[in-house]
């Protein structure tokens, strides 16, 4: 399910925390889909509970779950439900594509992994 690298120059909880959003977004987790407890998550990826503890806070706080009595956190915003306000899309995609080109990505590349992601978003 989620994957974090540790040789990222992105902190391991914000690897966390885009994951489960991803997975939420994309409809891996759905409403009412338990999260796994902090302390088994942080030892199944190899991180600190902090941390795990810290992106399940920060998706709450974005409303996307929440703490259920004897469950666990839960998975409580979907797609289609979630109560994000629209957000600086350009200005986020300026920085993807600022890191891409110093990553060494052409144009070109980047037209292609954007099409095949919203492909694979479609299907």
């Amino acid at each position: 399910m989620i994957r974090v690298d540790p040789r990222s120059p992105i902190p391991l909880g914000e690897q966390l925390r885009r994951g489960l959003r991803r997975a939420i977004a994309e409809g891996e987790l759905r409403t009412g889909d338990p999260l796994p407890p902090v302390r088994q998550l942080a030892g199944d990826l190899g991180i600190n509970l902090n941390t795990v503890a810290r992106a399940y806070r920060e998706l709450e706080r974005d409303g996307l779950v929440s703490p259920a009595r004897g469950r666990g956190t839960v998975v409580t915003a979907n797609r289609a439900t979630a109560p994000l306000p629209k957000m600086d899309l350009r200005g986020r995609l300026r920085d993807v594509l600022a890191d891409a080109t110093l990553a060494g990505y052409a144009p070109d590349e980047l037209r292609r992994l954007v099409l095949a992601e919203l492909e694979r978003r479609d299907s």
